[in-house]
């Protein structure tokens, strides 16, 4: 493979040498927010499918948050860039060509809400992660408390993901041009929370002045939920050298993905959609299934291994799961604990689907590194956690797994004094980080740094907050890690796993 070194030749439709690039679209149908290498590795994809087979004006308009990077590679390239599937058997290059236009929101927060309040665009799409909705971890509502929040309810341009689709749709309430908003974030029923916060948001407006965008929400927007998945790294130098090798020109903006990719879609929209399904999206009435899937099977295990693995001085996701302990570790976790808690989708196999994860997180050529995958915890763990630990204590069950990745967790993130975590848990980064780090140079031992984070703090929700045993055992937990290391830590979870798991079983077998 050569190697182009020379960033000024810039991929382009010019100089696609080593792709094959799609004609553009002709228009824009779709407002994209959160221009990440997620979205371009996923929705974009599934978006250049829909438009092969004819749908040329659903081209896509994205806004990225605050980075300049992403939206001056792509305009410098006639809005295209690559996606690089990654795996041990090599690396293939696609190239969507669906994006017609970049923008920055933190630049122009005006033309977010001019951008939603258009009548052209007919599916406003959301990758902001799950910080980026504003709400309350604690009572899952919108934050009005948030300086964010009460500066545009205030008024002006605002500035927050809710209070630009609230406000973008207010104006869009004068023509009645029908809308779909479709998050495809890691949230509990995203269509429908997202589609609460907006309304919660307008309610809270002074006097009647939300009103008339109420009642068109109720009219003529639709917010349908969706599961996504696919592993998409961080893009390296390496990368950008490999995929200039290929393509003859420098893609600045290349972006890796493992090969699976999957989506799963309520198909609920107000003013039409692209066939998505061309790309392989599957349109279902048990989106919340695949969701509880993803989340707790995939997102929930994933957080394990990230954890325990930059505890373990490991730096890559593969790298982690090839260790015998994190292994065992992980299919504990996925089978006696979140795996009860979900009720899988009709047609997909439980013990194939875990191989599956097994082999995607074991892609030894993507190299996604557990400091990625670990970061904002705070977030990620209250959406994965608390249903699952409530079910097995409710059910007689110490969920000791989950208890390990949140002990993990804090761990990594608010290390107590004296203890060294490790570069790869340092370079996470998390809202509740510094909150965090105060509570730790204050407190005795583990147990007490879990009740102060989990319960003072409400880390995790209400409901989490309560659960006075688990938090116990999370303090046990992070106490072994500090004390004996993080592999005693596992082999204690996993054995006291194994044990409720027989107990369980011969209760079960002993007749009433």
């Amino acid at each position: 493979m050569p190697v182009i070194e020379d960033p000024s030749v810039r991929f382009g439709r010019a100089t696609a040498s080593g792709a094959s690039v799609p004609a553009a679209p002709s228009s824009a149908g779709i407002l994209h927010l959160g221009l990440g290498n997620f979205h371009r590795a996923h929705q974009a994809v599934y978006t250049a499918a829909a438009v092969a087979e004819g749908g040329r004006d659903w081209g896509i308009i994205g806004v990225a948050s605050r980075s300049r990077s992403v939206v001056d590679a792509i305009r410098a390239q006639d809005h295209l860039y690559s996606v690089a599937e990654i795996s041990p058997s090599g690396m293939s290059l696609t190239v969507p060509g669906v994006h017609t236009d970049a923008f920055v929101a933190a630049e122009q927060p005006a033309r977010v809400v001019s951008s939603v309040a258009d009548p052209a665009i007919r599916v406003v799409t959301l990758t902001v992660t799950e910080n980026g909705y504003s709400y309350s971890a604690s009572t899952g509502r919108l934050d009005t408390d948030d300086p964010g929040v009460i500066s545009d309810l205030r008024g002006g341009d605002p500035t927050t993901t809710i209070g630009q689709l609230a406000r973008g749709l207010q104006r869009r309430a004068a023509d009645g041009a029908p809308v779909t908003i479709l998050s495809c974030d890691n949230l509990a029923a995203n269509g429908e929370h997202t589609g609460s916060l907006v309304r919660e948001f307008l309610a809270a407006l002074p006097g009647s002045e939300g009103a008339e965008a109420l009642a068109y929400l109720d009219q003529s927007v639709a917010f349908p939920s969706s599961m996504v998945d696919r592993i998409v790294p961080a893009t390296t130098a390496k990368l950008r050298r490999d995929v200039a090798g290929v393509l003859g020109a420098w893609d600045e903006a290349t972006v890796p993905a493992e090969p699976f990719t999957m989506w799963a879609i309520e198909d609920r929209f107000a003013g039409g959609r692209p066939a998505w399904e061309a790309g392989g999206a599957v349109f279902t009435d048990e989106v919340g299934r695949y969701e509880q899937m993803k989340v707790r099977l995939l997102n929930g295990t994933h957080s394990l291994i990230a954890y325990l693995g930059a505890l373990r001085g490991e730096a890559t996701i593969p790298g982690a799961i090839a260790l015998d302990s994190i292994e065992n570790a992980a299919r504990a976790v996925l089978r006696r604990e979140y795996g009860p808690s979900v009720d899988m989708p009709s047609d997909v196999d439980p013990r194939a689907y875990e191989e599956q994860l097994f082999e995607r997180w074991g892609n030894s050529a993507l190299g996604h590194r557990t400091t990625q995958v670990g970061t904002d915890g705070s977030v990620k763990l209250g959406q994965r956690i608390p249903q699952p630990v409530a079910s097995a204590l409710d059910s007689g069950r110490m969920p000791h797994m989950i208890a390990l990745t949140t002990a993990g967790y804090l761990a990594c993130m608010a290390p107590l004094s004296g203890f060294d975590p490790g570069p790869h848990a340092a370079a996470m980064t998390d809202s509740a980080r510094e909150r965090l780090a105060v509570l730790a140079a204050t407190s005795r031992d583990g147990r007490d740094l879990a009740h102060r984070a989990i319960a003072g703090l409400h880390l995790f929700g209400q409901d989490l907050a309560e659960r006075t045993p688990f938090i116990d055992r999370v303090g046990e937990l992070l106490d072994t890690i500090v004390r004996y290391g993080v592999d005693a830590a596992i082999g204690e979870s996993v054995s006291a796993s194994e044990a409720s798991e027989h107990l369980q079983a011969r209760t079960k077998e002993t007749p009433r």
